[in-house]
Formats: C-alpha cells, sequence, structure tokens
C-alpha cells in the first residue's frame, strides 16, 4: 500500500515516529508521501523524509489555510525549494473556505502560480479542496492541459464533482478515513466512480478511521481504508490494494 498523504513529521509523532513508520511496514504500507503545510513545516519534513528515505518521500506547497497577507513570502520559499532539489509533487495546495474567506483571491492566486510551477517541472499537484469545489474547478480548468495531473486529496465531493474529476482525466481522488464513517455518503458516490480513479490516503494525525475515529490517526491504518473500499467495489482487498497502487505508482511516478 501507498499513504498518499501523511503527516507524519509533525510534533503529534515526536515520540513515537520510529514505531509508527514500524507499524505501517507491518501491515504492508511501502510508502508514505509527506504534504508540506508551510515555511514552519519544511523543515520537519525534510528530516523526517532524511531520517526514513526508504518509506518517506517530500512534496513542495503552501497548505491553503496558511496564505494571508504576506502569502507572496510563502510563495517565494516554495519557488526556491523547488528549484533547490527535487519533489515527488507540489503539495499541498488549493482552497479552503471552511475556516476563513477572508483571503479568497490570494488563495486562488497562490493555488494557479502552484499550479503553473508543477506544469513547469513536470510535477503533479495534491489538491485541498474545502468548501470550495466551484473555486477550485475554476482555477484547474484556467489550467489544464495534457501537462496538468494529480490527486484530489481528502475526496468528500458529491457525484457531480467526482463525474467532473474523472473528465479530467489524469486526476485521481484520494480516499481517506472519512469513507469508513458512518454517515458519509461517500461510500454511495464511489459506487459511481471507477477504481483506477482512486488512491489511498490517512491524512494523519486527522481523519483516523473506524474504529480509531477521533483518535490519532497513522499510516498503518490505512488498511482500513482499504478493507472499506473492498466492500463498496466488491473485490477482493489485494486486488484493491494492487488496484490503488498502480494508480499511485502512475500518478506520481513511483
Amino acid at each position: 500500500m501507498i499513504d498518499t498523504h501523511s503527516h507524519i513529521y509533525s510534533e503529534e509523532f515526536d515520540q513515537d515516529r520510529l514505531e509508527i513508520i514500524k507499524a505501517a511496514r507491518e501491515v504492508g504500507v511501502k510508502k508514505i508521501l509527506l504534504p508540506n503545510v508551510d515555511a514552519s513545516s519544511i523543515e520537519r519534513m525534510h528530516q523526517t523524509e532524511s531520517e526514513f528515505s526508504e518509506m518517506c518521500t517530500a512534496m513542495m506547497g503552501v497548505h491553503p489555510t496558511s496564505i494571508k497577507e504576506d502569502y507572496k513570502k510563502e510563495l517565494e520559499i516554495v519557488k526556491n525549494w523547488l528549484d533547490q532539489r527535487s519533489y515527488i509533487a507540489v503539495g499541498e495546495i488549493g482552497i479552503d473556505l471552511y475556516w476563513d474567506k477572508t483571503f479568497v483571491k490570494e488563495q486562488m492566486e497562490a493555488f494557479e502560480q502552484q499550479i503553473i510551477w508543477a506544469k513547469e517541472l513536470d510535477l503533479p499537484i495534491v489538491i485541498h479542496c474545502r468548501d470550495a469545489f466551484s473555486e477550485v474547478f475554476e482555477v484547474v480548468e484556467r489550467q489544464l492541459d495534457e501537462k496538468l495531473k494529480g490527486v484530489f486529496h481528502s475526496f468528500t465531493g458529491d457525484i457531480n464533482d467526482a463525474k467532473r474529476i474523472v473528465e479530467y482525466g489524469s486526476f485521481m481522488m484520494g480516499i481517506n478515513g472519512v469513507v469508513t464513517f458512518k454517515n458519509t455518503h461517500l461510500r454511495d458516490v464511489l459506487k459511481e466512480v471507477p477504481l483506477n480513479k482512486l488512491v489511498l490516503e490517512t491524512d494523519a494525525p486527522y481523519l483516523a478511521p473506524v474504529p480509531y475515529r477521533g483518535k490519532r490517526n497513522q499510516p498503518a491504518y490505512i488498511e482500513k481504508v482499504a478493507h472499506t473500499l473492498s466492500q463498496v467495489y466488491d473485490m477482493p482487498l489485494d486486488l484493491i490494494i494492487a488496484h490503488t497502487s498502480d494508480n499511485a505508482s502512475h500518478i506520481f511516478n513511483i
């Protein structure tokens, strides 16, 4: 399995990061992709990647909730790192209007600029979209061409959102613990989505799957996500794992 989105470099794992990595390996996790948040998380992310280089691979980008008045400084830091070394993706980037709509214009500008850089570097993008599908689609469709590819991380949209993403051709949907929640609509939506459009993720330490909901999430729990997908698609667990890992390998060029 490939955990395509995990913040295991965060402080929540400072006491037991090695054990967390071991637990992931024991259930069959082969790769953990690390999305950046902003300038404050870069050093921790790079350190975790360096320490666990056989498992962990970093992305570079600015999370939309970190886009404020000084967002151009954050973008400059991202650009400097993208120029210095290679990354597996530009992420996590996007638009989040759940907490605050003050900087929607700045979020859209920062999102589009980072998409442009990803295309120049031939890298996929990892999109954070919360209460902002129309704004995200507007920006993506301005930049949509044969070079643009990526993942709608933590996808929780409706069937129309899913169909629109499928029509883009070169985008996947990241599925995490939300799919296991009792009252989610996501399982019904996914029945209409081809399996070749899905990748697995945890978003650790957030969104732990049932039966761990409300607790700290970790990459080993990705198994619960895969198990739920095996029920949704009425397919053996090993085939779900094989297909989603192939999808992740393709989109992230692993």
